[in-house]
């Protein structure tokens, strides 16, 4: 048995349309999912057959309290794939204007920073409250961190995007099969 803490207004997104987000990760894992309204989970992996399903679905549940939508979490079932979660506060400080202008900077102007990371390097992103997740296999995970990084630190945007289009030769390697 273990507990993970989720926001309350994302509870309905894990639990899903009559139960359907629940059921499926349960089914897909044999790890049984106990939630409570105030956003309590509590994974019971006493029936996993795999003993690492347990964490998986520990870091989908995670995922979806940081906002990612199920479908884009469920990547996570996959072996390569990871959950990273960067604190904007870490950089920022406490102060609530920090932390929204440093969310503004990741999300750009109509979201065109955040799909630009996305789509150069295949990661999917989400901004919740003062944090930033990645969920990424093992080699877009730390080009899309760094690019975040590089945000949060205060690189201008050209810059970040020119260390992208850098890096997408190495990430289409990886995609092939040779990294």
């Amino acid at each position: 048995m273990r507990i993970i803490r989720i926001p309350k207004d994302r509870v309905g997104a894990l639990i899903g349309k009559e139960g359907e987000t629940k059921k499926f990760i349960e089914e897909r894992s044999k790890v049984a999912l106990y939630i409570d309204s105030e956003g309590e989970v509590t994974l019971d992996e006493s029936a996993a057959e795999d003993p690492v399903m347990g964490m998986k679905v520990g870091d989908i549940v995670k995922a979806i309290g940081r906002g990612f939508s199920p479908h884009r979490a469920f990547r996570l079932f996959d072996d390569d794939e990871y959950l990273d979660t960067i604190d904007i506060r870490d950089y920022v400080g406490k102060k609530t204007n920090n932390v929204v202008r440093m969310r503004a900077r990741i999300i750009g102007s109509n979201g065109k920073t955040r799909r630009i990371i996305e789509e150069l390097t295949g990661a999917s992103i989400s901004i919740y409250g003062s944090t930033v997740s990645i969920v990424a296999n093992d080699l877009q995970l730390p080009i899309a961190r760094t690019a975040i990084d590089m945000l949060l630190r205060g690189s201008e945007h050209a810059t970040v995007y020119r260390y992208l289009e850098r890096c997408r030769p190495q990430l289409r390697m990886g995609e092939m099969g040779f990294a």
